[in-house]
């Protein structure tokens, strides 16, 4: 377990305190997302999850209208957007130990060949809509699994210093993107085909995405070298590796500094198409708003993503978390259009907190558990974000938009900054817990990698 002092391990560079209290290592210089893509392993990783990120979105879409034509029912189609995030929470406690036990590359390959089986499964003509929502939900407990999966083996394609952050930095501008280019393609797409015929190109993504990680990454063995264990024990070793690193306090406080902003940022986000209508500008309008917040995001990771080094970006971590849920207090003003996308895009921006909690949170983690926290978090973050989206929903039933909308705002505000104050309480003296290895310093990217077996 990496702490703030002590000698730095072998293949780490100096290191120097940041205002999270886990360590910086390397000058205070943007390595550059230049640097990154210079990395011919990652380039195959960022192909292949640009090609399912956008075959995710595109099949939201694709199967919510395929499930309204058949049912005419609203509330199944828009349960095929809940069942995209309430899964997390399966794959993300029950399986994240498969992160760990068995070899990354093929853990990812395995969650892209099970979802493109899952989506040509949709394909299927005259399937029960019962068994389309059950095939998505599916594709939704996989993906915490190979998100954790992928967000630990970048520790190992580019090591742990400046080169990861900007490499989650890209997979996050990578979902933000996919959101405004999939949304749209996939209502183009809508427009001249079938739901089932753009269904089938989710299932070519997940297809082609398995081939690129099988080609273009290396073979690597299981972090925990726990593959002997019996199938039996998995259920087991992920809900035991998921106690010990919510009992670690540092962990859990960085790990609720993941969650919590986006729970609150995406309840005014969950409200837009009600306040649309109340605005009178339509579908249209609507839309504008949900592209909003990705913009702002996008922008963000990319101006401080190039522009600063690990320190500045480490400085922005706690006003970031804070301001991200800010905007939306500008709701309670009833803003138009124009003064509504404003307030969207600047809340988008605060995304760029995640680079300093990446780099503490790595620094916190056991080698061996790194996929089942990556994993944790992915589902942690989405379950939230999906229970939040219920519940303003459900306050807006009963209280007025410009009530509901800022109010998540000023109970966000609070509550990050309570988990702010933890991770402050806990920057100093953190010890690995019983059981557990200190986490062994990786060389640079491509150093010498064990066979996979």
């Amino acid at each position: 377990m990496s702490s703030t002092a002590g000698p730095v391990p072998p293949g780490h560079t100096s290191a120097c305190p940041d205002p999270g209290g886990a360590v910086d290592a390397g000058p205070d210089r943007a390595a550059g997302y230049r640097a990154v893509f210079a990395v011919p392993e990652f380039r195959y990783v960022f192909v292949a999850h640009l090609l399912s990120s956008l075959g995710v979105v595109v099949c939201e879409i694709a199967l919510s209208v395929l499930v309204f034509r058949l049912t005419d029912s609203p509330l199944l189609s828009a349960l095929t957007f809940a069942l995209g995030l309430l899964p997390y929470v399966v794959g993300g406690t029950l399986l994240s130990a498969v992160a760990d036990r068995y070899p990354a590359r093929r853990v990812l390959v395995g969650c892209d060949a099970l979802c493109a089986l899952a989506a040509a499964g949709l394909l299927v003509p005259g399937t029960p809509v019962a068994v389309l929502l059950a095939l998505r939900c599916v594709i939704a407990a996989v993906a915490p699994v190979f998100a954790g999966t992928r967000a630990a083996t970048l520790g190992d394609v580019l090591g742990e210093g400046d080169l990861f952050v900007l490499g989650r930095s890209v997979i996050r501008i990578v979902n933000q993107s996919a959101q405004l280019a999939g949304f749209g393609a996939g209502g183009l797409l809508l427009a001249v085909a079938s739901p089932t015929a753009v269904l089938a190109l989710t299932a070519a993504t997940f297809t082609a995405s398995g081939l690129l990680l099988w080609l273009g990454t290396r073979a690597r063995p299981a972090r925990d070298g726990a593959r002997g264990q019996a199938p039996g024990a998995l259920l087991g070793d992920s809900l035991g590796g998921v106690r010990r690193l919510w009992a670690d306090r540092r962990v859990r406080a960085l790990l609720l500094l993941t969650w919590l902003p986006p729970t609150f940022v995406v309840i005014p986000e969950a409200l837009l198409v009600p306040y649309a209508d109340r605005l009178g500008v339509g579908p249209a309008g609507a839309g504008l708003l949900m592209c909003s917040m990705p913009v702002g995001a996008v922008l963000a990771e990319g101006l401080v993503g190039s522009f600063l080094g690990p320190r500045g970006r480490s400085r922005l971590t706690f006003p970031l978390g804070v301001f991200a849920v800010l905007p939306s207090l500008g709701f309670a003003a009833e803003p138009s259009l124009g003064w509504a996308m404003l307030l969207l895009v600047l809340t988008g921006t605060g995304i760029a907190y995640n680079f300093g909690v990446d780099r503490w949170l790595v620094a916190a983690i056991p080698e061996q558990q790194l996929g089942r926290a990556m994993t944790l978090t992915q589902a942690g973050r989405m379950t939230l974000m999906g229970l939040a989206m219920g519940a303003a929903g459900i306050a807006a039933e009963w209280v007025p938009l410009r009530v509901v909308m800022p109010a998540g705002g000023v109970v966000g505000a609070v509550c990050v900054l309570a988990v702010i104050a933890e991770v402050r309480r806990t920057r100093g003296g953190h010890r690995a817990p019983a059981g557990t290895a200190p986490r062994a310093g990786r060389g640079a990217p491509g150093g010498p990698v064990a066979t996979e077996k």
